[in-house]
């Protein structure tokens, strides 16, 4: 990259947070007409594509699996956030919100980023390479987690409904905590070498720091990390002043109002999204496969709590356990996830299905 597009780079990227924060700061509580909601929509791919490049130089300097995990943890504390404004100000409406939201999360990270990311390697480079042992792992979180907390609601019979009871939710809360927790300590501690970029026989790992320019200097990783939280502050907030837009333009079509947790989760995890892209683009399959995996754990692990916790001052009943079509859904999302994890390598054709699972979720939260 010459200098001349690496200071415009540069200069986009820090007022890109900027101006999309001002965008939410005027917009934040006003009845928006059409034009300002296509402005706000351009403030937020604005914010997307510049939590992605301040995630990039997070990663760069920290290292892997420390960046992936910046980002997913820093997207999934926010989408919290969004759930909650999104319950409190939604009445009845609003009772599955989490539900919805969550279980949309991990359709898009399981087949739409890791679908996408296998898509990329294998054009670039025949055969996506990862390791199994690390993305295993992740997958057996991500398939324990949306167990516990969306599907067993649905059988449990102390509370009437797919709903858990006080003590069982708080249980469940309690489970998904320590169970992150756990993660979190294997992959940056005891086995970080299981979450680490493979590299082919015979050459070294496309983007490590060997081949990249020198890693950037504390002051500018600690700015980066500044933007990186205005940036996905911005991204969530503008995705709730949008929010009524969507739910209105959701009911008039006469369409089912999951479709909603659906668009507000596919817009929030755009950062993920285009960072686990262009690291398969560098043949860096195993960043994508942490950016995919990492976001799902940290948005059942992370939000499953939290929801929890604010439920205690939230009217109405928490609705969590999902309806047959969504489990089917979420079993075949498991079974395909787990042939594709085990050979720890994947061609177009993996690719493929998790891309055709996530047609058929977005299709069918649409026309269920």
């Amino acid at each position: 990259m010459s200098s001349s597009t690496a200071g415009l780079t540069r200069q986009w990227t820090t007022w890109g947070p900027v101006v999309a924060a001002v965008g939410l700061a005027l917009g934040w509580g006003r009845d928006l007409p059409g034009f300002a909601v296509a402005l706000i929509v351009l403030c937020l791919f604005a914010a997307v594509l510049s939590a992605v490049h301040h995630a990039e130089v997070i990663a760069h300097r920290v290292g892997e699996p420390y960046g992936s995990l910046v980002l997913a943890v820093a997207v999934t504390v926010i989408e919290v956030g969004l759930i909650v404004m999104l319950m409190i100000g939604g009445g009845d409406k609003a009772t599955s919100y989490a539900r919805d939201t969550v279980f949309a999360a991990v359709m898009i990270t399981c087949n739409g980023i890791v679908g996408l990311s296998l898509l990329v390697g294998a054009l670039r480079n025949r055969i996506a390479v990862f390791n199994a042992e690390g993305s295993g792992g992740e997958l057996a979180i991500v398939c324990t987690l949306a167990t516990m907390t969306l599907v067993l609601p649905t059988f449990t019979t102390t509370h009437p409904g797919p709903e858990f009871s006080a003590g069982q939710l708080a249980f469940a809360a309690v489970s998904s905590l320590l169970l992150y927790g756990v993660f979190v300590a294997v992959q940056t501690v005891r086995h970080r070498d299981y979450f680490l970029p493979v590299p082919r026989p015979g050459q070294a790992v496309r983007g490590t720091e060997e081949e990249h320019a020198d890693p950037p200097t504390s002051r500018e990783a600690w700015f980066s990390l500044g933007l990186l939280v205005v940036a996905l502050v911005a991204v969530v907030g503008n995705a709730k002043l949008v929010s009524p837009t969507i739910e209105d333009a959701v009911a008039d079509a006469g369409l089912p109002k999951a479709v909603v947790g659906v668009v507000i989760a596919l817009m929030v995890l755009l950062p993920e999204t285009l960072a686990a892209v262009r690291a398969a683009s560098r043949d860096r399959m195993q960043t994508s496969m942490n950016l995919a995996y990492g976001s799902a754990i940290a948005s059942i692990g992370l939000t499953i709590p939290s929801i929890a916790l604010a439920s205690v001052w939230l009217d109405g009943p928490l609705i969590l356990g999902l309806g047959p079509l969504h489990m089917v859904l979420l079993v075949l999302t498991a079974v395909v996830s787990a042939l594709t994890v085990v050979p720890g390598r994947a061609t177009l054709l993996q690719g493929s299905v998790h891309l055709s699972i996530f047609a058929a979720f977005v299709f069918l939260s649409f026309s269920p």
